[in-house]
């Protein structure tokens, strides 16, 4: 098969995961919802904005970046 550009599309068979959170945590989920319209002038749910939410921290965090990179190379 001949080379090209395009790497191989990773695997994108969804997970489902249920979470319980304080009242508190719910709430400013919520309230993020809200700030969202605000900013984009479209309404998604917290389920829709979650897992964006949870891949942004994940990447913003370098010690667990570094972390996970040291273990890929073992």
């Amino acid at each position: 098969m001949p080379e090209i550009k395009l790497a191989r599309l990773p695997d994108r068979t969804t997970m489902k995961l249920a979470i319980s959170v304080m009242p508190d945590l719910h709430q400013a989920l919520n309230e993020y919802v809200d700030a969202y319209e605000a900013a984009y002038g479209q309404r998604e749910s917290v389920a829709d904005l979650i897992p964006f939410m949870l891949a942004s921290f994940l990447e913003s965090d370098r010690a667990f970046a570094a972390a996970r990179k040291s273990r890929s190379r073992q």
